[in-house]
Parts: C-alpha cells; structure tokens; sequence
C-alpha cells in the first residue's frame, strides 16, 4: 500500500488499514530504518527490517483491527508523540515519530501496550 503519513496521526490510520489488509510491508514503511518497537510484549524488534518480518509472521493469525481515536499529539520541532487509548480499555499506547525531509512523519519509537506493572 502507498501513502504518506502527513501528519503525526496519520501513521495510527495507515497503520490500521495496511494490518487489516495484511500488508508487513506497508507497515515496515511506517517506521524509520532503526525505529525501536516494544512488541512482543517483554521484548524489543529493532529495525525496519525486523518489524517487516514480525508483521509478516503476525499478521496472517490476527483478527482485524478497529481505528482508535488518537489524543491529542504533542510537537516539539520534528519530533512528535501520539497516543491511543485501546478501545478494550488495557493501558495505552505511544509512539514516537520524526518529521522527514520531505514533510512525512515516520515512526521511530512504538510502544503498542502499555499496562500497569503487578
């Protein structure tokens, strides 16, 4: 799938839409070549390379995925937080994305599931 994230909150959207259309290789293109994802739970993919290939493997199993509406975003320069509560109500979830040369944002940092430590 093609598409640019021209605003920080467009990469939640075009995530969603390549999952559900099992697209490993549009995702991998929502990252930075060295992004950092903290996924699977406990661990850490590191590379765009390495998020492609734990998508490919995932993808195919998982159900699809309904939009979140994102909170507001926070910019700082080239540097922007955006953030979802999941719709089930478990944690949160966070990235990081830096504004590209071109205008685009790109994520380099994901934290897909944020919850309470035991």
């Amino acid at each position: 799938m093609t598409g640019k994230a021209h605003r920080p909150e467009d990469l939640t959207r075009l995530f969603v839409e390549r999952a559900n259309a099992k697209d490993a290789d549009g995702i991998a293109n929502l990252y930075e070549e060295d992004a950092v994802m903290a996924y699977p739970p406990g661990s850490q993919t590191r590379g765009r390379e390495a998020i492609r290939k734990l998508w490919a493997e995932l993808l195919p199993h998982m159900p699809e995925f309904e939009p979140e509406p994102p909170l507001p975003t926070l910019i700082s320069g080239d540097l922007a937080l955006t953030s979802t509560p999941p719709s089930d109500g478990s944690g949160a979830r966070a990235q990081v994305a830096r504004r590209q040369p071109d205008g685009t944002w790109l994520r380099v940092l994901d934290q897909p599931e944020f919850t309470r430590p035991d």
